[in-house]
């Protein structure tokens, strides 16, 4: 039987694109499908742009492995493509003496998944490196940095546009039939709507990735993992950027927790910190600036007062609610669902974005492509 494509990816934030990007490489016709007007509108689009250098994860979990694996591919992709980053590096601080046995911890887990170059720091060392810093001792991660990520979706876009393939928004996904001889059969909406076949089919739309499944015909309801929406708000600093590496405090129950970054404008930024909602709500509360600021003065004492404005906040695609253990990325196949050629993303939260290259080769290795 002959197809429409070879492979259709849903979803067309960073992990899609990378997605659609090796499916590309290995010699494939692709389209990727985006319901929105342009690339990268949903959760790739609402983040900190941090490149994380695998410190936290459990070993041996996906998480541990790709953004590991991720991690050393993107800063070759992004010199190769002339794409502006920053190896700034990163701070694991203990602001005090009962917060040094949980870095340690982060220190030994991050050895384990072999991220290179780490130091253990004194107070003292810590504070020579970044002046105003309130640390106890800290973790120096080189490795870790910031970057583009619109300008890396849009090289990602180039390179399937390159290889023959496409990349096409305002075109939701609707519904999908798995036909009898292996394949799929894919209903597209939009203005240009569209019934359209192809062999391989790829779910990564990131918040909508439940709502997807549920609309592939087959698909078992209870192989569909429960979805939450932990909400993230970021507030930036007015005026001079304290610190040049990121500042990272013990992470919180579910979350790496509030920390500092300066962007590639030169500005300050805090945030992500985390609260459960039922819908996208994207506003940002300014009343949260005190309880911001009460928390960044734990390893910034020099906040001044009135120096945070709201700016923006995300939404992550959690597979856990308040309470819970946080779980792995889930990378479904046929295993799981049953359906041959089909690939379902779920839970591609934090570090998705640093392990967005590692996650599409593992796809198209899943796929056999």
């Amino acid at each position: 039987m002959s197809f429409d494509f070879d492979a259709t990816v849903v979803g067309a934030g960073a992990v899609g694109l990378a997605c659609g990007r090796a499916l590309a490489k290995r010699g494939l016709a692709v389209l990727v499908l985006e319901k929105e007007g342009h690339i990268g509108q949903g959760v790739s689009s609402r983040n900190s742009e941090v490149i994380h250098g695998g410190l936290y994860y459990p070993t041996g979990t996906l998480k541990a492995r790709f953004c590991v694996e991720g991690r050393r591919a993107l800063y070759g992709f992004l010199d190769s493509r002339k794409i502006d980053y920053r190896k700034c590096g990163k701070l694991v601080v203990a602001t005090e003496e009962a917060e040094v046995e949980r870095i340690e911890a982060i220190f030994q887990q991050a050895t384990a998944n072999g991220v290179e170059g780490l130091e253990h720091l004194t107070g003292a060392q810590a504070r020579a490196l970044e002046p105003g810093l309130n640390a106890h001792a800290a973790i120096l991660s080189p490795e870790s940095g910031l970057f583009a990520s619109h300008d890396y979706m849009l090289a990602l876009v180039g390179e399937i546009e390159d290889a023959g393939g496409s990349v096409v928004v305002n075109t939701p996904f609707e519904r999908a039939e798995a036909l009898p001889g292996g394949g799929f059969t894919i209903t597209a909406g939009g203005e240009a709507g569209a019934t359209l076949t192809t062999r391989l089919l790829v779910t990564a739309p990131g918040l909508q990735a439940q709502g997807v499944a549920s609309r592939i015909d087959g698909f078992p309801a209870d192989k569909i993992p429960k979805g939450h929406f932990g909400k993230g708000v970021y507030f930036r600093l007015t005026g001079k950027a304290p610190f040049g590496r990121l500042i990272y405090p013990p992470p919180i129950p579910g979350a790496l927790g509030t920390h500092y970054r300066k962007d590639l404008g030169g500005q300050a930024v805090f945030g992500p910190d985390l609260a459960y909602v039922e819908t996208e709500d994207y506003s940002v509360d300014p009343a949260k600036a005190d309880e911001f600021a009460h928390y960044i003065r734990r390893f910034w004492p020099g906040l001044p007062e009135g120096a945070l404005t709201p700016d923006y906040a995300g939404i992550r695609p959690k597979l856990h609610g308040p309470g819970q253990p946080q779980p792995d990325f889930q990378l479904r196949g046929r295993d799981d669902h049953g359906l041959d050629g089909l690939v379902a993303l779920f839970g591609i939260e934090s570090p998705g974005l640093t392990s967005s290259l590692a996650i599409g080769e593992a796809v198209a290795d899943m796929l056999d492509a």
